[in-house]
């Protein structure tokens, strides 16, 4: 067990109720990568706005690892870490064998499936037995691992976040895939969600971030309504930020959908392009990610011709992202499906006009502050792109909007206290 050192150097506290005192937060991330997806972000801001609130809060996560604030404590539960593996079939040593989780996460892996969240969940158990950390709240971040329950059984009070249920994914994933065998593999990959949707019905306390994402765990998870409390996410202001000083480029789009998961639209995207460029000679689109090298999104642009119109950065620090936004135009968001919406909602912050589909919970996110449009329409994404393409002192007044809406709905202050409340009526419970 490694762990990163606690600064006493934290932000002033902000003031909790007289009633709540300060508590001792055990964050948990199955993998937390603070680059990408939406879960290494949650972990590292939440844990920020948490300390500054005066709470005690350690953060418990396998590979990869999150970046954190100085003030919250990093307790690593390494795993095999195999998708960033070079042989993923020769990665267990021979003192490894011993190890259950680690024999389970490396057959498992070698069958196609996704092991990460029922392991981390066996090292988690092994870890409170072992250590005895006193916490007054241990709070998942959508690991939704059985090793939870076995947690509750060792007196401590536990809460998860369910982001969005995964079988939205994984549904996506099967309608994009029409070959059957590939369609099995796909099957075999989310067989853990058997695991989650179990653990969801079980586990008391239940924190989601959109009424949408309530509205789809109570149907496809089998969970009551009454179970799910809403606390929104926040975004990162002081970071999203506009940037006066860089000129916005005309006819230049920015997107950070995730090139080729299905969930994330770029195969609308791409189409909606296409069907603007003769109109807009100009045009072109900015991809923060990278595309799998011979893949669907690289085959789709290839064959409409858009080789010289997009491009993909990918592995770039978070400043150089503001700065891409603050050169951007437009930032379009064509998700099938988001829980929350953090690209937008970043975008938004940084003052770029947003085009968006009504995915998920995105209409929550964007409001009144930018064009929605329906997901899965190439057509209807090209619309609104045209409109504000044509639509100069709209795009000024949606850019206004949409950092006031962020600032006014969507800060991290306001998740923390939230979250504390949510946590005082779990440990009443």
């Amino acid at each position: 067990m490694e762990t990163q050192a606690r600064s006493t150097a934290n932000a002033p506290p902000l003031s909790l109720e007289n009633s709540v005192k300060p508590l001792r937060i055990a964050l948990l991330g199955y993998r937390s990568n603070p680059f990408s997806g939406g879960q290494g972000v949650y972990l590292k801001y939440l844990s920020k706005a948490l300390i500054q609130l005066g709470h005690q809060v350690d953060v418990i996560s396998g590979q990869p690892y999150p970046d954190l604030d100085p003030g919250v404590q990093l307790i690593k539960l390494p795993g095999l870490n195999l998708y960033e593996h070079k042989q993923p079939s020769k990665a267990l040593s021979f003192r490894q064998f011993f190890k259950p989780a680690d024999v389970l996460e490396w057959l498992s892996f070698l069958s196609g499936g996704f092991p990460e969240p029922y392991a981390f969940g066996r090292r988690l158990v092994d870890h409170l037995r072992t250590q005895r950390p006193e916490y007054d709240i241990i709070h998942d971040n959508q690991s939704l691992c059985s090793g939870l329950l076995d947690s509750e059984k060792l007196g401590y009070t536990v809460v998860t976040t369910i982001h969005h249920p995964i079988t939205f994914d994984r549904d996506i994933a099967l309608a994009n895939t029409p070959d059957w065998g590939m369609r099995l593999l796909v099957r075999r990959w989310y067989n853990f969600l058997n695991m989650q949707i179990s653990v969801a019905r079980k586990i008391k306390h239940i924190v989601t971030v959109s009424e949408n994402s309530k509205i789809d765990i109570a149907g496809d998870f089998g969970v009551h309504p009454s179970r799910l409390t809403v606390v929104y996410n926040g975004i990162d202001t002081a970071t999203f930020r506009p940037l006066p000083e860089i000129p916005r480029l005309p006819f230049h789009l920015i997107t950070t959908a995730s090139a080729d998961q299905p969930l994330k639209g770029t195969q609308h995207l791409i189409p909606a392009i296409a069907q603007l460029v003769d109109e807009f000679p100009n045009l072109r689109l900015t991809f923060i990610g990278a595309p799998k090298p011979g893949g669907k999104t690289q085959r789709s642009i290839k064959a409409l011709g858009l080789e010289d119109r997009i491009e993909f950065l990918h592995g770039i620090s978070t400043q150089r992202i503001v700065e891409l936004y603050a050169s951007a135009s437009i930032a379009i968001v064509p998700s099938e499906y988001e829980g929350f919406g953090f690209p937008a909602g970043e975008a938004m912050a940084c003052g770029v006009p947003v085009v968006s589909s009504d995915g998920g919970a995105l209409p929550e996110v964007v409001g009144d502050a930018g064009i929605i449009v329906p997901s899965k329409n190439p057509e209807a994404l090209a619309a609104g792109i045209r409109s504000l393409l044509l639509d100069q002192p709209r795009c000024n007044a949606l850019s206004l909007a949409g950092r006031a809406r962020i600032l006014a709905h969507f800060n991290w202050s306001t998740v923390a206290i939230q979250m504390t409340d949510f946590y005082a009526k779990a440990m009443r419970s």
